[in-house]
């Protein structure tokens, strides 16, 4: 089985970020294949050759595969010469020509689904500052992985939501509407443009078609009211969409403007006829 794909979008800016953060040269890391108990490298990043890409890590073996097997940070000053680790990878690694090399797990809910690397080209210690960045940068993956599984959650609930949606009202039309405002505020965050966009398109689906003309609500509008309507206060709406409780009022107000609507029901109302919200 090839590798999993799920992830690769997030580990490359995640390289570019801990480049930036911890001044490393070179990053470079990969996913969790499917399956397997290995890492296959995928990204690189100020790299000066192809020798790492497509390398299979597997867990316990050089200094990526004991970030996997311990779960945990791992570092060496020495790549070639270290003790700490085996040395099944040494020949690409030093093709590629690093020596001081840092490997740090992405975890999600306890198991490791990648690794970031970062490295020098001359063996010096690497430092608490570089490691610090590194663990910041894994774990900025983790929450873009969490966020992704919580979308696919969401995905897989509105679709059976859309034929009760069909069927009637209840409590199966309160849960539609609150799979789509939660749909709305995850689109935001997705790092992936493609899974963002099924997002946005299952939000559609999940609304009627509507009569008339439809008001040009910005997406931001749209999210608030969509969590307005799912019983939200404007508080929990900033939370839920990571903005300023004064920011929320703000968004909605232009909102009723463009619906022509005196209170937030009446905004939410006129969402709804207008097929904008389910």
């Amino acid at each position: 089985m090839g590798a999993d794909a799920t992830g690769s979008v997030e580990i490359r800016g995640a390289l570019a970020l801990m480049r930036r953060t911890t001044g490393l040269p070179v990053a470079f890391g990969g996913v969790v294949e499917s399956g397997r108990a290995r890492v296959r490298i995928s990204e690189l990043s100020g790299t000066a050759t192809e020798a790492l890409r497509s390398l299979a890590v597997t867990a316990g073996n050089g200094l990526g595969g004991k970030a996997v097997a311990l779960a945990r940070p791992c570092a060496v000053t020495d790549y070639s010469s270290s003790r700490q680790i085996s040395h099944e990878y040494d020949i690409p690694v030093a093709v590629e020509g690093i020596r001081s090399v840092l490997a740090v797990p992405v975890v999600v809910r306890r198991r490791v689904r990648g690794v970031l690397y970062g490295a020098l080209r001359t063996a010096q210690p690497l430092g608490d500052r570089a490691l610090s960045a590194a663990v910041a940068a894994a774990r900025d993956v983790e929450q873009s992985l969490v966020v992704r599984e919580e979308a696919k959650g969401l995905l897989a609930a509105a679709r059976p939501g859309e034929a009760a949606a069909d069927a009637g009202a209840g409590a199966a039309w309160e849960q539609v509407r609150e799979a789509h405002a939660a749909l709305r505020a995850l689109a935001p965050r997705i790092a992936d443009p493609a899974l963002r966009a099924e997002l946005l398109t299952a939000c559609g689906l999940l609304t009627t078609t509507g009569a008339g003309r439809r008001p040009n609500l910005a997406p931001r509008e749209l999210d608030v009211l969509a969590c307005v309507a799912a019983g939200a206060t404007n508080g929990a709406v900033a939370q839920r969409l990571g903005l300023r409780p004064e920011t929320v009022k703000s968004y909605l107000r232009s909102a009723m403007r463009k619906l022509g609507a005196h209170t937030r029901g009446e905004a939410v109302a006129a969402a709804r006829r207008a097929g904008l919200l389910p």
